[in-house]
């Protein structure tokens, strides 16, 4: 199948909110696919379907229409429990807030998914993880030692660990100034191609993007464009071009 080519692939999507008159249209049959070892950024101005569309790529919101694959399966109509363990096994996250447990170390905080999910990490690939991302000396630290750079690379490293299939990246620097910004995205470019990850990534950053192996455009809940070879300069004017002007937007509400 098609599908088992790509990391994650989406076919015909479509995330309607609402009804009636209330009616908005967040994406409208998006087709997007992500290859494996691929570091791929989503940008769009604002109410342009991104957001939305990572967040039913990775399960955490439900399809009003069409089908997505994460690798051979077919995400779209499990159950909810069966979609938090694929979650759990199959998907990394690394959020703008960081989302680390205060009360416990960095290490405790990067080991929890397997954890909770009852499994033992590998040790020779946990030392790889934290030697790699600068973190070996940090780990007995608790979140509030670190500095904001050190707390995103912690994100980072328990997003790894597991060796999930695909990680998403959500607005990963927009917390950091841009020498910790440059530093995580240097990492995360690293952990696809040295380490063969899958990144996802949402960003209104076109520096960030441009560490990105492609940036797909969205406008209006639609594929919009693809840039290849990113730079912040092609980013930009990508983004000028597909920037909607008014007479495209619909009556309905805009896209989330």
């Amino acid at each position: 199948m098609t599908e088992k080519r790509y990391a994650v692939h989406a076919a015909g999507v479509t995330k309607t909110y609402g009804h009636g008159a209330a009616e908005v249209h967040a994406l409208r049959g998006v087709d997007a696919e992500f290859e494996h070892g691929n570091l791929t950024a989503i940008m769009g101005p604002s109410g342009s379907g991104k957001s939305t569309l990572m967040h039913v790529l990775a399960g955490l919101d439900a399809v009003t229409a069409g089908r997505i694959h994460l690798g051979g399966t077919e995400i779209t109509g499990l159950s909810d429990r069966a979609l938090t363990e694929l979650r759990r096994e199959r998907i990394g996250f690394v959020f703008q807030s960081f989302n680390l447990l205060p009360v416990i170390t960095a290490a405790e905080n990067v080991l929890l998914p397997l954890r909770l999910a009852g499994k033992r990490p590998d040790p020779v690939w946990y030392n790889e993880v934290i030697t790699r991302l600068g973190l070996a000396d940090r780990m007995h630290h608790l979140p509030h030692e670190l500095s904001g750079g050190q707390q995103q690379r912690v994100a980072v490293a328990r997003a790894l660990l597991p060796r999930p299939d695909v990680i998403f990246a959500d607005e990963p620097t927009g917390n950091l100034d841009s020498h910790a910004g440059a530093e995580v995205l240097s990492l995360l470019r690293h952990s696809v191609h040295d380490m063969g990850q899958t990144v996802i990534m949402v960003t209104h950053d076109p520096v960030a993007a441009s560490y990105a192996d492609r940036v797909m455009l969205f406008s209006d809940g639609e594929r919009a464009d693809d840039v290849h070879d990113p730079s912040p300069e092609k980013v930009l004017n990508a983004l000028r071009h597909i920037s909607a002007p008014a007479s495209r937007l619909s009556g309905v509400g805009a896209a989330r």
